[in-house]
């Protein structure tokens, strides 16, 4: 791992996404709107991190998101998650997080940080 180092993931959320949603959080609202609502978008984030980067192992310590207007039902999303500081003492990785639309447009941004001790000890194990 290294600063710089990122990892993308595309989804279209369709409207039995928000059914399913709305029927795990009891949150009748998400089906009567074409909008994605922000937990699914986070959800983007939380599957890089523990998928792809830092990988399995990851313990999400810590997540901020700003959200605009513009995330609808069809539409596909882009999440980026990108390395911005190592932590290397505290096990610690910061990355920056988004979600664009096809046009390039911004719909989310924020921060995570992740404790990445296990991801470390596995990548010195493997290595």
């Amino acid at each position: 791992m290294k600063v710089g180092d990122s990892a993308e993931v595309i989804r279209t959320f369709s409207a039995h996404d928000l059914k399913d949603y709305a029927r795990v959080c009891d949150h009748k609202r998400a089906v009567e709107s074409d909008r994605v609502p922000g937990p699914l978008i986070d959800a983007l984030f939380s599957y890089l991190l523990g998928v792809e980067l830092p990988g399995m192992g990851t313990i999400y310590l810590q997540q901020e998101t700003r959200y605009k207007p513009g995330a609808t039902i069809g539409e596909p999303l882009r999440a980026r998650v990108e390395i911005t500081r190592l932590r290397p003492e505290k096990k610690l990785v910061d990355l920056a997080t988004t979600c664009r639309l096809e046009n390039g447009k911004i719909i989310a941004s924020g921060h995570a940080v992740v404790h990445v001790g296990d991801v470390m000890e596995k990548v010195h194990n493997d290595g």
